[in-house]
């Protein structure tokens, strides 16, 4: 006997449901430093960006909490010299039902921060402009390689955290 419907037709697959309930900022922090300590000259920028992320289930059934964390430093490009560093934690609380178990987490970790990322980008535009600056248009982030990436650093870290298989016995 098979599992497939008497018409030949595959098994229905469970419709995924997902819906953004909520978006906040949780935490976020932004230092002027070229206004504190002064720089001169026309300061040329330099900026780097980390990028991580945090999934949480929340107490109320299917609901998940996805936090992106933005480290962002720009520092003049010819003496390093920090212009402003922007800290910024932005979540949104999503409700995803119908994602098999073995795909929840790259769900989560992928397509919710692509979901919540443009309002981030705006954020972020905002706080630089008001601060002082050009207003930092983040580039998108590919959160798919991103993802990937942290696996492997993941599998590189617990691959060297093995014990050897050749040990002396004396």
């Amino acid at each position: 006997m098979s599992d497939t419907p008497e018409n030949g037709a595959a098994p229905a697959q469970p419709q995924v449901v997902s819906r953004v309930l909520a978006q906040y900022i949780r935490d976020m922090s932004f230092e002027n430093i070229l206004a504190q300590k002064g720089v001169a000259g026309d300061a040329q920028p330099e900026i780097q960006v980390q990028v991580n992320l945090d999934a949480r289930k929340r107490t109320t059934e299917h609901q998940y909490e996805i936090i992106t964390k933005l480290n962002i430093t720009s520092k003049t490009k010819d003496k390093g010299e920090p212009l402003f560093v922007l800290e910024i934690e932005y979540a949104g609380v999503f409700h995803v039902e119908g994602v098999p178990e073995e795909q929840m987490h790259p769900y989560l970790l992928i397509e919710c921060p692509r979901i919540t990322f443009p309002f981030l980008r705006r954020i972020v535009s905002d706080v630089t402009r008001d601060g002082g600056f050009p207003p930092l248009n983040l580039e998108t982030i590919d959160f798919m390689a991103l993802y990937r990436s942290e696996l492997a650093r993941r599998a590189e870290s617990e691959k060297a955290k093995a014990p050897t298989e050749a040990s002396t016995n004396n």
